[in-house]
């Protein structure tokens, strides 16, 4: 049984050009032709030509390749257990990558590139990641969560340092105005809400009056961001939500 050069560059996913280049180099001559010259591979043909693309897979020049398989003291045998070494090598490389690649992806969807020690440091107990699941099931389909993971992907430790702290000086100015008396319909109280709507639009996403009113909804109905506004001051969260409306209706009027 033989098999032309066509038939055999199907079989092999090689192009009819690599197999006369192989001929010529000496590496893979066919062992017929038929009276008009055309190559015809027999069966060992074929298996030299498989292990020729086992070791080219693996990164082997073709001169070493055909110094391996005219070695006369190697056996088939030995060479399937020598590609069996490599490959076996070059699956555990490979695993390796996949699983630095992972990491880079689930830190990249996460949007903090950050190790434990940096995301502690920056966020104390509070780290946005462990919310990520429940924000992105219910923000995940919005253009303002896809530009809000766009831009925090390139984040470092001091652009996430420098955010946080923008925003704690805005809870500042929250509390001193709570501390004040101010209402949360009072001028300056809008004031600062309008504030937290451009730190919003900088630091993540560009964020509507409208789309920040919903959102504040939050800081009232979900205990998690009650209690942390809680922490700076009694109703924070809800005196931040208030004030956060106010500035809405104020700009819709």
């Amino acid at each position: 049984m033989s098999y032309s050069v066509g038939e055999v560059a199907g079989f092999a996913g090689v192009t009819v050009r690599t197999l006369h280049h192989y001929d010529e180099i000496g590496l893979l001559v066919p062992s017929e032709r038929t009276y008009a010259g055309h190559r015809r591979y027999a069966d060992a043909d074929l298996d030299r030509l498989q292990q020729i693309l086992f070791y080219r897979e693996l990164g082997f020049p073709l001169d070493e390749v055909a110094v391996l398989l005219d070695d006369p003291d190697a056996d088939p045998r030995a060479h399937l257990r020598r590609q069996h070494e490599l490959l076996t090598a070059r699956i555990e490389k490979l695993q390796k990558m996949a699983a630095a690649v992972e990491h880079a992806m689930e830190a990249r969807r996460m949007g903090i590139n950050l190790t434990p020690e940096e995301r502690f440091e920056v966020f104390g107990e509070h780290d946005p990641a462990q919310y990520e699941d429940e924000v992105r099931e219910r923000w995940g389909h919005t253009d303002a969560y896809k530009e809000s993971q766009r831009r925090t992907a390139s984040y470092t430790k001091e652009d996430w340092k420098r955010v946080n702290e923008e925003l704690d000086a805005l809870h500042a100015r929250v509390a001193g105005l709570m501390d004040s008396g101010a209402a949360a319909g009072s001028e300056a109280a809008m004031d600062v809400a309008e504030e937290h709507l451009r730190f919003v639009k900088r630091s993540y996403y560009d964020c509507t009056h409208e789309l920040q009113a919903r959102i504040s909804e939050l800081y009232v109905s979900d205990p998690r961001f009650a209690e942390m506004y809680d922490r700076i001051r009694p109703g924070f969260g809800r005196y931040l939500r208030d004030a956060i409306v106010a500035n809405a209706a104020r700009h819709v009027n």
